[in-house]
């Protein structure tokens, strides 16, 4: 089963980055709570309130978008179980496509094809990203360790 994602992004404006600022920071406030739900209000066109319930879960998330919104990022949000495109997937490991293909095609990545297609899942995707991370982090410990061990003057 095949997902269409959105992927029109923009950067924000500065009255909507302001917004954001201080929208993460009156939502922060309340996240410390260990309700499973929380009540908002929505003001309409008239003025006139109306109050949602959400998850708290919803609102963390919530918090955590206005943060990147906050420092002018664009966002997306993606289900865990989206299928992306190599060129989606490349954008977001921030690599050429041809090299996750490489990546693809050496076994270092899950995918499947749709048709001719390459396909990965997001969660595939990430958890790659996140071990790639790990091992990057592993190594540049390792490189500061030998350079403190020969007097390399970063100490």
């Amino acid at each position: 089963m095949s997902q269409s994602i959105h992927t029109e992004t923009s950067l924000q404006v500065e009255r909507e980055v302001q917004a954001a600022i201080q929208g993460q920071r009156a939502l922060a406030a309340y996240l410390a709570t260990r309700f499973e739900t929380q009540r908002i209000q929505i003001f309409d066109e008239r003025n006139e309130a109306h109050q949602i319930e959400l998850p708290t879960s919803a609102l963390r998330l919530l918090v955590d978008i206005l943060a990147e919104l906050a420092d002018g990022n664009a966002v997306r949000v993606m289900p865990v179980h989206a299928e992306l495109t190599t060129q989606e997937a490349a954008d977001l490991l921030n690599v050429s496509r041809p090299h996750l293909v490489k990546l693809l095609e050496a076994g270092e990545l899950p995918f499947h094809r749709t048709g001719k297609h390459r396909r990965v899942r997001f969660a595939d995707l990430m958890h790659y990203k996140s071990e790639r991370d790990r091992s990057s982090e592993q190594a540049l410990a390792e490189l500061a360790r030998q350079a403190q061990e020969l007097g390399m003057g970063y100490e």
